[in-house]
């Protein structure tokens, strides 16, 4: 049986990009997308990156230079451009740094301001109607420290004309801590749904 939700788009034409945003391979965020992830109809494609994995520049801000234009992406930016275009749903999975998502994630979002100045790409065009989710694991035991984080992820959906999903937050400090995190587990069974 497929499903349509909220968006009008059924399950089977529903695409997850889900961005590793961490450092450390299966760490407790990744582990806590990871059970949400596995509620998901089996007819939801699935693609999991790992920003590590595909290192992106430093971003150049040259909105004021000359045109003001941004050439087409090259290289790990072009196959995050792609797998970001590709994907209805895209779920950031990043923990928590220093109150706001992670080095990496914050590198990739950055590099939209540039894919939105690319002529002939139409990137905000193109996101507009997409879902942008969160899933987090902070090291506080009060998850107000993740809400600069949240803003952060919900005022670029805004930006970009996208529908918020939510956040998904969890408790872990030491690898493996989220198991232990019933609430967070719980809440993810019916996180995407």
């Amino acid at each position: 049986m497929h499903t349509q939700g909220d968006d009008g788009v059924s399950d089977s034409e529903r695409s997850f990009l889900f961005l590793v945003g961490s450092t450390r391979a299966d760490g407790n965020t990744e582990m806590l997308a990871r059970h949400a992830a596995e509620q998901l109809p089996p007819t939801v494609d699935r693609r999991w990156l790992r920003l590590k994995d595909l290192p992106l520049p430093l971003f150049e801000d040259r909105r004021h230079d000359g045109d003001g234009r941004y050439p087409a992406p090259t290289g790990h930016a072009a196959t995050l451009l792609e797998a970001t275009l590709a994907a209805t749903d895209i779920v950031v999975v990043s923990p928590l740094h220093w109150y706001s998502v992670s080095t990496g994630t914050k590198l990739y979002l950055d590099h939209w301001s540039g894919w939105m100045r690319v002529p002939g790409l139409d990137f905000l065009e193109r996101m507009r109607g997409k879902t942008l989710w969160s899933v987090t694991v902070h090291g506080g035991r009060d998850p107000a420290t993740a809400a600069p984080l949240v803003g952060t992820l919900r005022h670029t959906a805004d930006y970009a004309g996208m529908r918020w999903g939510g956040a998904l937050l969890g408790y872990g400090s030491r690898p493996g801590d989220i198991l232990r995190d019933t609430a967070a587990l719980g809440r993810a069974k019916t996180f995407f749904s």
